[in-house]
């Protein structure tokens, strides 16, 4: 009676309950953890630690990490209240990104299996075929912490960063410094009336930053606006899904988009030849994304 007392005080946290749910699914580490639940690495430690002193989560060390597993059976005294707790509404979301968390360690696995034949880099033929683009000035739209950005920069003449995020941008400028790139320059400004010039961009990308803004139309509109005559659009957004947690705590306004309804506002908004490619779903995740694109007329 006294351990069951203890399960219900120390489950009566919620982050506590959501982390066991998430364990009870699959082995995780701390930062996997951390990731999906979107708390301090060390809130999740102390969370972890109580658990574990309830016999209610176990430990095992692989390939470098610890790895956190339910440690409850089906005849255990808590099994109930581990049901409970597993059976909830899922209001955070929780349950969907770790459905991504574990289809991306799925895809490293495999390509860690790949890149075990020697001489075989995939990283290097991404760098030799970007070096056979044109030196363009391309504009990031809605660039987060830069990581697209950055990577543009190795081939492009001249990257302009743009986010609302000051935090955002705090960490883009950091990454271009680490990787010694001049040619980026960051902007924080809305989306939706930029102060660059008119008809001088090469390449405008929009990396899932649509389903950010408010009216996707005007920033589509921006695009082309301050895209040269011939200069291209690509934009990689979600499939109509209908995950809405994103919207409290990841900021999207919209729930992804139908790909012929933003070709046709692509359409509107100036471009030609447009070109759509739907990806297949991958594995159980609820995400699905498109990759469109256009010329300026």
């Amino acid at each position: 009676m006294e351990a069951l007392s203890q399960s219900f005080r120390a489950l009566g946290d919620p982050t506590r309950l959501r982390i066991l749910r998430l364990v009870a699914a699959a082995p995780l580490n701390v930062s996997e953890l951390v990731s999906v639940v979107g708390v301090a690495q060390s809130s999740v430690s102390h969370h972890l630690g109580k658990l574990r002193q309830l016999g209610l989560v176990r430990e095992e060390r692989a390939a470098g990490f610890t790895y956190y597993s339910l440690a409850v059976d089906a005849g255990d005294v808590q099994a109930p209240l581990i049901t409970l707790a597993c059976e909830a509404e899922d209001r955070t979301g929780d349950l969907a990104r770790l459905k991504d968390l574990l289809r991306q360690r799925e895809d490293r696995q495999l390509l860690n299996e790949r890149l075990l034949e020697p001489g075989q880099s995939w990283f290097l033929w991404a760098g030799a075929l970007a070096s056979l683009l044109p030196p363009l000035d391309v504009a990031d739209f809605g660039c987060g912490t830069g990581v697209l950005s950055v990577s543009i920069a190795r081939w492009a003449r001249s990257v302009v960063a743009i986010d609302q995020n000051r935090a955002a941008l705090a960490q883009a400028r950091a990454r271009a410094r680490r990787e010694g790139l001049r040619n980026v320059t960051f902007l924080r400004e809305d989306l939706h009336h930029l102060s660059l010039p008119s008809d001088r961009t090469g390449l405008v990308v929009l990396s899932q930053s649509l389903h950010h803004v408010e009216e996707p139309a005007a920033v589509l509109g921006e695009a082309a606006r301050i895209l040269a005559p011939g200069g291209k659009v690509v934009v990689l957004e979600l499939m109509p899904h209908d995950e809405t947690w994103v919207r409290d705590r990841l900021g999207h306004r919209h729930l992804g988009f139908e790909p012929e309804t933003l070709e046709r506002t692509l359409g509107e908004a100036g471009f030609d030849r447009p070109a759509l490619e739907v990806h297949p779903r991958q594995g159980s995740s609820p995400f699905r994304v498109f990759l469109l694109t256009g010329e300026k007329r």
